[in-house]
């Protein structure tokens, strides 16, 4: 089975995207960039790639979403507390992000959202290593509520 995952996303301004994920706190590997490309660093098993439009369609024989119209995915990553989600959520909006959605908050865990410069979603979230209470649901609501 692998064990690394690659995401692929198009972009519009390469350079935009790397400094917006650059003041969020991710590094690249230079092996992987170029004019076209480069690979962004989730942690040694996760990888970003941010590919300019135009050479992410040698890739694919559909039409590219324009995600500042829809959403062709949502991808989270999670941070090592509440805290870190709010302030990972303020560095993007801080770097030319857009918020998404708003908090929402299930005590056992706690997530915010936003867009990207080029529309893709992004979900920062922080999970209580001892996952959710034993009365509740993935929700957060109890379960005694379910009908």
């Amino acid at each position: 089975m692998a064990t690394q995952i690659y995401l692929n996303l198009p972009v519009k301004d390469l350079k935009r995207s790397v400094d917006f994920f650059t003041a969020l706190g991710f590094s690249f590997n230079p092996d992987y960039t170029d004019e076209n490309a480069t690979c962004m660093i989730i942690n040694e098993n996760a990888f970003v790639m941010l590919l300019v439009e135009g050479f992410f369609k040698t890739f694919t024989s559909k039409d590219v979403a324009d995600a500042a119209g829809s959403t062709e995915a949502i991808m989270a990553f999670s941070v090592d507390s509440r805290e870190a989600v709010d302030e990972t959520v303020g560095k993007a909006l801080a770097a030319g992000g857009t918020p998404s959605q708003e908090v929402q908050d299930y005590g056992f865990m706690y997530n915010h959202s936003f867009q990207d410069p080029d529309g893709h979603l992004w979900e920062v979230m922080w999970m209580d290593p001892a996952g959710p209470p034993a009365d509740s649901t993935a929700t957060g609501e109890s379960k005694s509520a379910q009908p």
